[in-house]
């Protein structure tokens, strides 16, 4: 289990070829789930601080897409394959 911190821009002190996997932390919050969308696209989903679902996408180590508030797993992966986020 690695843990990681951002600066809400970029994954810091990571390389390249790094990406958190599942029970990881990134930012104080679990990674409780992946999925890649395209090569270097992927998002990862954690569990928030109140309860809910954050997922950050990120190309590479840097992070270009932040949504949080899902009220499950099931609707943050449904809005990531619909292509919401």
């Amino acid at each position: 289990m690695a843990n990681y911190t951002s600066d809400g821009k970029k994954l810091l002190n990571v390389e390249y070829d790094v990406v958190p996997q599942l029970n990881d932390i990134v930012d104080e919050m679990r990674v409780i789930s992946t999925d890649r969308r395209a090569e270097d696209e992927y998002a990862i989903f954690l569990m928030d601080f109140n309860g809910t679902v954050r997922c950050y996408v990120l190309d590479e180590i840097y992070i270009i897409g932040n949504v949080s508030g899902f009220e499950n797993l099931v609707k943050a992966v449904e809005a990531w394959n619909a292509n919401e986020i």
